[in-house]
């Protein structure tokens, strides 16, 4: 998003890198406006008045080869401060006369111990003597330009800090946005207000009435159809839009059959007669079940969900006049692991059922406020807006539903059992006090059957794999460390209760290299 009135602002230019938003994220909680930009978009911009600050992003991309990503010369002579973070620390080196080689032997993927060499602006109250840091990278710089020195450094990389502080030019080899590093948010405050000496002028909340406006502003005198499924995301997306058009808007809840146990009801009574919004309730779940039979391909399963959505949401358009947009809730971690969302080349993960999973046709016109947003930031919007804690805080639960939570064929006889499962681990977590110390916990059902025994006879059923993160963002995250005893119980009320289910395990996997949901 490009907010407007705000003096001054930080540029990230992004190398297609999967972490880049995450960077712009940790200025944002800083209190400091961001835009992304690609290269390309960079070389067009006839000036950089406004701008305090320039973020190299990581990426996929190598220095060492002939053809490679860089940035216009203009920039690296503004005498605007710089920072490179990766891949922007080694074109920081090329483009002053360093060397890069790419090496296996040298390469560092995960956690490192960083240490300290010399004192820097950019390492004040970050690096004492030693820290850990989150690193992603084969090649390495071997020497550095002439002019910078060289601040920090790994057993395996001599140059994992440098910089030229007469040039304020910062570079650094790991990666400070992701909560792997430790204290890597002091890495951009020190960038951003001792180095660039940017002030504080922005915040979440700040934004509110600047997306209400800019929704009126684009539905005129149509009307909107929002997809609410009761998740946080489209609930603020349908509050936001209400604010805005009010009774214009025309709020679709699909019953795909794949929800939660109990979930859709409750949701709907909540929005029915407690916001006074204009809902009107769809059964699919047989239409669903139908397209989706024999399906166990999960990116065939999320574009056959977001094709059916569609279907569904354009057949109601048409009962309605002037319907021309559909508001749904798409955020940017869902962006940035379906397509690049700015015209680099970042790798595409997996599709969205409301990004990538979309028909390249569709009658109706998105509306997507939360797009540039991570998750807490929505649900920071969520609060002023007045949504209830329960919804606002709830875990992030997939548009695709159980769907993709069953590896495999979907049938109702596996929908049935993993609700269940899912509702014994969720209350338990509530009853524990659990459940608002985890991002997002679910449980799944894995496509194998497994021997067992129950009162000496032979058994041979499902296994369901358990799942629970703790994250920030949802863009990084690592396995929540439950007390033994809490697994012990869980696993044996699901066993006990649930006909179908012989065998339970948990996924003590992190992200990366693992993502949250299994497909």
């Amino acid at each position: 998003m490009q907010f407007q009135n705000i003096p001054e602002k930080i540029l990230i230019i992004d190398f297609g890198s999967q972490l880049t938003k995450l960077i712009a994220r940790r200025v944002r909680d800083l209190g400091v406006y961001s835009e992304i930009k690609t290269p390309k978009e960079i070389r067009k911009m006839k000036n950089l008045d406004k701008v305090k600050g320039i973020i190299l992003s990581g990426g996929p991309s190598t220095v060492t080869k002939v053809n490679y990503q860089s940035i216009p010369k203009n920039v690296i002579k503004s005498k605007i401060p710089i920072l490179g973070i990766c891949y922007g620390l080694q074109l920081i080196a090329k483009l002053f006369g360093g060397q890069i080689r790419s090496s296996r032997k040298r390469r560092e993927f995960g956690r490192a111990r960083i240490f300290k060499k010399k004192n820097s602006l950019l390492t004040k109250n970050f690096l004492s003597s030693s820290s850990n840091v989150w690193m992603s990278h084969e090649d390495a710089v071997f020497k550095i330009p002439k002019n910078f020195k060289a601040i920090a450094f790994t057993r395996s990389s001599k140059f994992t800090i440098i910089e030229n502080r007469k040039k304020k030019i910062y570079g650094v080899q790991f990666h400070p946005e992701v909560t792997h590093t430790d204290r890597g948010k002091q890495i951009f405050k020190n960038f951003l207000f001792l180095i660039c000496k940017i002030k504080k002028r922005w915040s979440v909340i700040s934004q509110k009435n600047k997306l209400i406006r800019e929704i009126k502003k684009k539905v005129k005198n149509d009307r909107v159809i929002c997809a609410l499924s009761g998740g946080v995301d489209s609930s603020v997306v349908a509050l936001l839009v209400n604010r805005a058009i009010k009774k214009k808007l025309i709020c679709i809840m699909v019953d795909t059959g794949l929800m939660r146990k109990n979930e859709f009801k409750h949701t709907y009574k909540i929005f029915k007669n407690r916001y006074k919004l204009n809902i009107k309730l769809v059964n699919a779940s047989k239409f669903f079940l139908k397209n989706l039979k024999n399906i166990s391909n999960p990116e065939k399963k999320r574009k056959i969900i977001g094709t059916l959505f569609i279907k569904i949401f354009e057949k109601e358009a048409k009962k309605f006049k002037n319907v021309k947009f559909l508001a749904q809730g798409t955020l940017y971690p869902d962006i940035i692991e379906s397509k690049s969302s700015s015209g680099s080349k970042t790798s595409k993960i997996k599709s969205h059922h409301n990004v990538g999973g979309l028909p390249k046709k569709m009658r109706l016109q998105l509306i997507e406020p939360l797009r540039d947003f991570f998750k807490d930031e929505v649900r920071i919007l969520g609060t002023s807006l007045g949504l209830l804690r329960g919804i606002c805080f709830r875990h992030p639960f997939p548009g695709p539903g159980l769907a993709i939570r069953i590896i495999g064929n979907i049938t109702p006889e596996k929908i049935k059992i993993l609700q269940e499962a899912d509702h014994i681990y969720i209350k338990e977590l509530n009853k524990r006090g659990l459940y608002d110390k985890i991002w997002q916990a679910y449980a799944a059902l894995l496509p194998i059957k497994t021997v067992g025994v129950m009162g000496d006879t032979r058994t041979y059923e499902y296994t369901c794999l358990l799942r629970a993160v703790i994250s920030e963002d949802g863009m990084t995250a690592d396995y929540f460390n439950f007390p033994k005893d809490f697994l012990d119980n869980i696993s044996n009320k699901i066993v006990n209760n649930v006909r179908g289910i012989n065998r339970v395990v948990y996924d003590i996997s992190s992200k990366p290299p693992s993502t949250i949901e299994l497909e």
